[in-house]
């Protein structure tokens, strides 16, 4: 069965830019390439899935999106960190123009993109992971049923300060600062076996 670490994108594996699709604007965060060669080298599958509002927004279109993840797959190659797959929601309930306005399964915190890995690939949950910076990354993780890790880059940090000051229990599993943390702890848990 294929061990799977999901990442969402933005604020995960490179900097927060809102309604990101111009090369030029993409910057890979430190160490994001070096934490997904990590995985990879541990033999886990790479998978992003992308909320990506943008496209039901009419701010940009699905082959801009694909031109930016070629992209940045040419970035991470360079440090033997490919993504295996991208999957990406383009609707948004309320501002989507045309068919990309619609309640779906796709986009996060639903499970609709986690289902379509599963064409592809053979999901061993009790081994996979969520990793993202906002809760409904870790809670898309969880309504999936796999382990969902909050990173403290990109909105992680803030949304964990707001949770806490609510007086929360934590929603997530695990917090790691950064994606290499992230990575770190995954194999880490994996060495010393699965609970």
């Amino acid at each position: 069965m294929d061990r799977v670490v999901f990442l969402d994108r933005d604020g995960t594996i490179n900097r927060e830019v809102e309604y990101l699709y111009r090369p030029s604007d993409l910057a890979v965060l430190p160490t994001a390439a070096q934490a997904i060669a990590l995985l990879k080298e541990n033999g886990f599958r790479v998978v992003v899935v992308t909320n990506q509002a943008g496209i039901a927004r009419g701010y940009y279109t699905v082959e801009q999106m694909h031109s930016l993840h070629r992209y940045l797959n040419e970035q991470l190659e360079k440090e033997g960190a490919g993504i295996d797959r991208f999957y990406y929601c383009p609707h948004h309930p309320e501002h989507g123009i045309g068919r990309y306005r619609k309640a779906c399964r796709c986009r996060k915190p639903g499970t609709g993109m986690f289902e379509m890995a599963e064409e592809e690939y053979d999901i061993d949950k009790s081994r996979s992971y969520m990793v993202g910076d906002k809760r409904i990354d870790v809670e898309a993780g969880h309504n999936y049923g796999i382990k969902g890790i909050l990173v403290g880059t990109g909105y992680g940090k803030e949304e964990r300060e707001m949770s806490r000051a609510r007086g929360e229990e934590p929603f997530y599993d695990f917090y790691a600062e950064t994606l290499m943390d992230a990575a770190e702890f995954i194999i880490e848990r994996g060495q010393k076996g699965y609970e």
